[in-house]
């Protein structure tokens, strides 16, 4: 049952990561908050988090193996694909720009930061990335609530993350940190389920079909 455990693993650590990104990024959004370390750290540990959930879904499609998914996983990888350019930029491009600006005393600079975060293109990509994502987590957490194999609440932990990826970032800082740990519930639930089922591996629909 070597794939059950590999997809619980990647929604526990997928699920921690969404924490860390929030816990560790600075809570502001000027210059030095953007040319902290703590900034490249936050971001990469989101980053990270989008690929690990990627090959989460695709690995609870194996171990359930119907079309929704399926269909899932396909949506959360095109979503995490659209949403990984923002976060790549907001990480290691505007770290650049933060740090040019503190170095040559020029606080002008930080303006490039504001047009690449509300350019149209990039704005339209990664919303367009969130929402397939949370598409995507929905697709699954439904998918598991049909399966009769894992409790049907243990993927509405990390649906719901998803579906409030968008709204968060309006709120207070704390509030993000609270949905960051709303996603490492989210994904815990469904790493704690998988390795449960890992455990009983006659009840699990790879193993029928291997049989």
């Amino acid at each position: 049952m070597a794939p059950t455990r590999l997809t619980s693993a990647a929604f526990a650590a997928s699920g921690i990561l969404f924490l860390v990104y929030p816990a560790v990024r600075p809570s502001g959004d000027d210059a030095a908050a953007m040319a902290s370390t703590a900034w490249v750290a936050g971001h990469a540990a989101a980053m990270l988090g989008f690929v690990l959930l990627g090959l989460a879904v695709l690995g609870l499609h194996q171990v359930l193996g119907d079309r929704l998914s399926l269909r899932a996983a396909v949506v959360t990888w095109i979503g995490a694909g659209l949403t990984l350019p923002y976060y790549g930029a907001e990480d290691f491009g505007l770290n650049v720009i933060a740090r040019r600006s503190l170095r040559d005393q020029a606080p002008a600079l930080m303006e490039l930061a504001q047009e690449f975060r509300y350019g149209l293109l990039a704005v339209t990509m990664f919303a367009a990335g969130l929402l397939l994502l949370a598409a995507g987590t929905i697709m699954a957490a439904i998918s598991v609530w049909r399966s009769g194999v894992l409790p049907r609440w243990s993927g509405t932990a990390l649906a719901l993350g998803f579906m409030l990826f968008i709204p968060q970032f309006f709120g207070p800082y704390p509030l993000r940190i609270a949905h960051g740990a709303l996603i490492m519930i989210g994904g815990l639930w469904l790493a704690a389920v998988l390795a449960g089922a890992a455990r009983r591996p006659a009840a699990l629909p790879e193993a029928r079909h291997a049989a």
